[in-house]
């Protein structure tokens, strides 16, 4: 049996409704995969493919979307089934019409986003390590917050630019941060908030009708602030979103400088995608967290 036919029956299987891939055209979907929409006369669905090596991203990204949606906070593209043919593994999930917007999608991305931030777990992390792109996110759930921040986010990302060989300089500015980190979260004690861990705007659209859509999670447990700070990092958010976030859930005292050491994160995690200049990027973010540190 070839790909789409293996697919098309597993999704019979999921959804319990015959479904035939009929007409498969490919459609954007970012730098990692490669994306399709498949469709028969009646229904039609969305389709990331990337090689065997991924199924274990494929699957914790299902979960992820599921966790989201469990909430009951804000819409994502439920997965419909995901497994592996030959040499591709696949995910398939429910086809959403996106359009425009609306005015007050904004403000509704705001206020659900808040609204998925008020569910919470007694431990930061998840129950299984997911990908930040294509990066290992290391989710083993952790009790202090500066621990969980220090070792499986921070720590892992300079161990992996070392690695990269980002050079001796950012290394050593990013050990010495390390061990500063604990002044930068003095008496920040944040609850472990269900986070999207991922929240930038090529991760968001709406639907025809309005209604926000969150996909391509990086779920975990973890610090509220870690969501809004990706947002602000490329930038791709209104004024009202983040108005409206504060509306209904405000900012603790301190944000803007965590908001730094948050994005440090993700700054060396493009590094370590990408290189270039992102290594000059993450040296300049250390070196501002490091004049706070007293």
């Amino acid at each position: 049996m070839t790909l789409w036919p293996t697919i098309a029956a597993a999704i019979s299987a999921a959804t319990g409704r015959p479904f035939s891939a009929l007409t498969q055209h490919a459609v954007g979907g970012g730098c990692i995969n490669q994306s399709y929409v498949i469709a028969d006369r009646n229904q039609q669905y969305f389709v990331k493919l990337k090689d065997v090596a991924i199924e274990e991203m494929f699957a914790a990204e299902a979960e992820g979307l599921q966790a989201l949606a469990a909430s009951g906070a804000i819409c994502v593209p439920m997965p419909i089934c995901w497994g592996i043919h030959d040499e591709t593994a696949y995910l398939v999930l429910e086809h959403l019409p996106f359009g425009r917007g609306k005015s007050d999608s904004a403000d509704r991305l705001g206020a659900q986003l808040a609204a998925l931030h008020r569910h919470t777990a007694p431990r930061f992390g998840w129950h299984r390590d997911n990908t930040i792109g294509a990066t290992p996110q290391l989710n083993t759930p952790c009790d202090d917050w500066l621990e969980f921040w220090r070792e499986r986010r921070l720590g892992y990302q300079l161990k992996l630019a070392a690695q990269r060989g980002c050079g001796a300089t950012l290394r050593t500015k990013g050990e010495r941060l390390l061990d500063g980190v604990a002044s930068l979260l003095q008496n920040h004690a944040p609850a472990a908030a269900l986070l999207h861990g991922d929240l930038w705007s090529g991760n968001y659209a709406a639907l025809t009708t309005g209604q926000p859509v969150i996909f391509d999670p990086a779920v975990y447990y973890g610090d509220r602030e870690t969501d809004l700070a990706m947002t602000e990092l490329f930038g791709g958010f209104s004024p009202r979103f983040y108005a409206a976030y504060r509306d209904h859930y405000p900012l603790p005292d301190g944000y803007a400088l965590r908001r730094q050491l948050y994005n440090l994160y993700h700054v060396l995690n493009h590094f370590n995608l990408f290189g270039g200049g992102y290594a000059a990027q993450a040296e300049r973010v250390i070196d501002q967290l490091l004049s706070e540190i007293h």
